[in-house]
């Protein structure tokens, strides 16, 4: 049917403020969820046993900037990995090269040799191709984004795997000794000093451009956090004195109000929850995150659909299946200006193949995309402003380093973050610095790399 249709009687008016009420947050509850934040980061560094994890990093000091020295990383984390070169050349200045595999399906399902075998010859073919000097041995940070429990700077044992990896042989191994095992059957001269989270990765390597960085951030398919904390505010740390008195913590922040005592849940959030691989988990990061965004407001479409509000009730395959809205189409949504929406119009019908759009489904499907978004970037704020708070940085400031394609490229969500961080601290957010942290995890692998070196 391409024709026009009725709809049931409801104001396009009443429609925003029904979506409204869910979705917007006043001030007074970010206040709430920010006070929840800093007690649960408190609980966290006091005991394993608690939502957030508050992970030691065994990085203990931060780069001047003066550090130099060339160095490998290896940045594991998905399908695609990286191997780079790269070049500190002091004075805050880093020169790469770069190199992205892809992992074949094969190997994600093996032995755990057959994988770190590939990431060995992965690395032997850069260091060829690159002719890249190993006759004195070369040091490598290794950046492995799957849960780890860390024991020292270059010790971690396998907790579990994710993202569509299974790897025999490998729960409970040390993922260093893995690849250096490898490495050996490859009689390549890698020495791997440094395993690394990526969070931790971006707040390092950006603190090499900007030493007042003390926070590191990825908002993207999903979401953490690591920031800089005192040795005598971490109860459970039972690794000795530490010289700097500082380390940093990676807070896996993902898994905030698993218990649902203080973030604002929709039945729309527990649509999504009850569908996902993992119910009941990382409840923070699948209202803030990529990878859920679209899919909450493909639910939000639904419910109304079904109502008869949107669409005339007709709906399609496509905005029937779950996953098929990708927050893709939320950016370019909330992207188009055009009088007409006419790209809402065709993301809409050519895409998700509604058969007819009218400009107010268009008008309604825009703001959904907007308030789900908006509550996403406030969100992501509550979090960033509680680690501030916990570090005592409102008055001092800080830069908060972030990476991840969500606040790289959704429109406004910059944005968006600072007006929820300056309602929440006043003229005090001034001294709350966000910043891009591009590609930080790489580089970030090769500075502690040169810390550990040193």
């Amino acid at each position: 049917m391409t024709g026009k249709y009725t709809y049931r009687e409801i104001d396009e008016s009443t429609v925003y403020s029904e979506l409204e009420d869910v979705f917007i947050l006043s001030p007074q509850r970010l206040r709430d969820i920010c006070k929840v934040f800093v007690k649960e980061m408190e609980k966290g560094l006091e005991s394993d046993d608690c939502t957030l994890k508050m992970i030691p990093s065994f990085v203990t000091n931060r780069p001047t900037g003066k550090e130099v020295g060339t160095y490998l990383a290896l940045d594991l984390g998905g399908t695609n990995f990286r191997v780079c070169e790269i070049n500190l050349e002091g004075q805050s200045k880093v020169r790469l090269r770069a190199k992205k595999f892809t992992i074949p399906d094969s190997a994600k399902t093996a032995d755990q040799s057959v994988l770190f075998d590939f990431l060995a010859e992965s690395i032997a073919i850069f260091i060829k191709e690159y002719n890249i000097n190993t006759e004195n041995d070369i040091n490598l940070g290794f950046t492995f984004s799957f849960p780890v429990q860390q024991t020292a700077l270059n010790k971690g044992t396998i907790l579990l795997w994710n993202k569509g990896f299974n790897c025999a042989n490998s729960i409970g191994k040390d993922v260093v000794t893995l690849l250096s095992e490898a490495l050996t059957r490859k009689q390549l001269k890698v020495n791997v000093v440094a395993l690394v989270n990526d969070t931790v990765g971006t707040l390092m390597s950006h603190a090499y451009v900007d030493p007042g960085t003390c926070v590191g951030v990825i908002l993207g398919t999903g979401t953490n956090a690591a920031y800089v904390e005192s040795a005598d505010a971490i109860p459970k740390w039972k690794g000795g004195p530490i010289k700097s008195n500082e380390m940093i913590i990676n807070s896996e922040w993902g898994a905030f109000d698993n218990e649902r005592k203080v973030l604002p849940w929709t039945k729309f959030d527990q649509q999504q929850d009850d569908q996902s691989t993992n119910p009941g988990k990382q409840t923070y990061e699948k209202m803030i995150s990529g990878m859920y965004l679209g899919e909450i407001v493909r639910l939000v479409c639904k419910d109304l659909i079904e109502r008869k509000i949107l669409f005339g009730g007709m709906s399609s395959t496509e905005m029937d299946t779950p996953g098929k809205f990708e927050t893709a189409y939320m950016s370019r949504i909330e992207r188009d200006h055009t009088a007409e929406l006419t790209d809402t119009k065709m993301v809409l019908q050519e895409i998700l193949k509604i058969p007819y759009v009218a400009p107010r489904d268009r008008r309604i499907v825009r703001r959904i995309c907007e308030l789900v978004a908006i509550r996403a970037a406030r969100l992501a704020a509550c979090g960033v402003a509680a680690v501030v708070t916990k570090m005592n940085r409102v008055d001092t400031g800080c830069t908060v380093a972030i990476d991840g394609s969500v606040y790289e490229h959704y429109p406004h969500f910059d944005n968006r973050m600072r007006d929820a961080l300056h309602e929440l601290f006043g003229m005090f957010s001034e001294n709350v610095s966000l910043q891009l942290g591009k590609d930080g995890s790489g580089i970030g692998a090769a500075v502690i790399a040169a810390l550990a070196d040193k």
